[in-house]
């Protein structure tokens, strides 16, 4: 993945907001960084640009080459979807849904799919329910879920298209601090397991000091940061 010159700026009644400027990052699989910074630094802006939600004011990212902000609207869906694993602060289930049929969510696009797909996809979906521990809570809905679990199952849902690129803004920003301890060992751990690009923003030091890159986003600027 390769972040080059990036910039964003709003529109404000006070004239343009800029809140990311040329900022560039390098990352290849295996590599696990966490983004620190003051509230308003623009590191959820910067989360969401790497992950094709938002499109930048300029400068380009580029994924095994490709520049995604030059493939068509229906091409950047599909690229986000099966490349690209997003944990938000809030989880996002569908409160409908059981634990399983959550995990699901994201291979529901993919119509064409046959039977032995689905059957992959379902087994592929059973295996990650069970590695982040909630085996016994697969037909459970949201509702009977711990924060913590909650947060388990948004992290097996956002590995279940095996993607190459996980993204997390700040997905322990809500948790207690043994569910946060318990959630960050976890994505790190799958990580190293998967082999994937783990990239999260956070407030919490606890939490970016675990990973093996930590950067900074301050005064527009990205800038990498020696761990103590």
């Amino acid at each position: 993945m390769e972040v080059s010159k990036l910039s964003k700026h709003y529109s404000t009644p006070r004239g343009p907001l800029t809140v990311l400027s040329e900022v560039s990052l390098s990352l290849v699989p295996g590599d696990a960084a966490a983004i620190v910074g003051p509230s308003g630094s623009g590191k959820s802006s910067l989360l969401y640009i790497i992950g094709g939600l938002e499109p930048p004011s300029a400068g380009t990212v580029r994924f095994n080459g490709r520049d995604i902000y030059g493939l068509a609207p229906a091409d950047l869906a599909q690229f986000r979807n099966t490349e690209i694993g997003f944990v938000f602060q809030d989880h996002c289930l569908l409160p409908q849904c059981s634990v399983l049929e959550n995990v699901l969510v994201p291979t529901l696009v993919d119509r064409a799919g046959d039977s032995n797909h689905r059957s992959e996809l379902a087994a592929r979906a059973r295996s990650l329910i069970e590695q982040v521990g909630l085996r016994d809570r697969i037909e459970h809905r949201p509702a009977e879920l711990s924060g913590g679990e909650k947060q388990r199952v948004a992290i097996a849902r956002a590995l279940i298209q095996q993607p190459h690129l996980v993204l997390c803004d700040e997905p322990t920003g809500n948790l207690d601090p043994v569910s946060a301890r318990a959630v960050a060992a976890l994505l790190l751990d799958l990580h190293r397991q998967q082999n994937n690009i783990l990239i999260v923003v956070t407030h919490s030091v606890r939490l970016a000091d675990q990973f093996p890159i930590r950067l900074e986003l301050l005064e527009n600027q990205l800038k990498r940061t020696e761990q103590p």
